[in-house]
């Protein structure tokens, strides 16, 4: 019966570890990508400067009023003129 519960806590445990390492290696691939997208509180015209023309710009719609804008890496969206969130593109 020890012996047992004893090789069950260890397959247990290596599969802990490997599920930790798999996250932190997404978060620190997620994190390199970041600093390559607008910051949140840039104008639009701050982003069009340092990015360049978006491939697409989606109409605000709401209330507050949210656009879209798609460059090929990322997305986007804008609350009024200043940035809300930049995400990477699937």
């Amino acid at each position: 019966m020890l012996r047992t519960f004893v090789a069950c806590s260890l397959m247990l445990g290596a599969s802990l570890a490997s599920a930790d390492v798999l996250l932190l290696d997404g978060i620190v691939q997620s994190l390199q990508t970041v600093s390559s997208r607008p910051m949140r509180g840039m104008s639009m015209d701050s982003v069009e400067a340092s990015f360049g023309a978006p491939a697409m710009r989606h109409t605000a719609v709401g209330d507050p009023p949210i656009a879209r804008w798609d460059y090929p890496g990322f997305i986007v969206y804008f609350e009024h003129r200043l940035v809300l969130h930049a995400v990477a593109a699937r």
